[in-house]
């Protein structure tokens, strides 16, 4: 079965860090964005692996939006 899991991705001074704010504790590094990705889609394949079919069953039924806001400020 596959699942549709949504994914941060931030760049630093360092490189890149994503992580997943439907799997608690689940993230990761990379130099690159390329690298970045493939190592979470690692760790996320990793994390599902540990949970119960009911706790894999709740994160079909979970909604998560993101949205860039321009806000001014004086």
């Amino acid at each position: 079965m596959s699942y549709k899991i949504n994914i941060i991705i931030e760049k630093d001074e360092d490189g890149y860090y994503a992580y997943s704010p439907e799997l608690p504790g689940c993230q990761s590094q990379g130099d690159t964005l390329e690298e970045v990705r493939e190592n979470i889609q690692e760790a996320i394949e990793l994390y599902l692996e540990t949970l119960s079919e009911s706790e894999k069953q709740a994160l079909q039924n979970k909604e998560i939006f993101t949205m860039t806001l321009e806000v001014k400020v004086a």
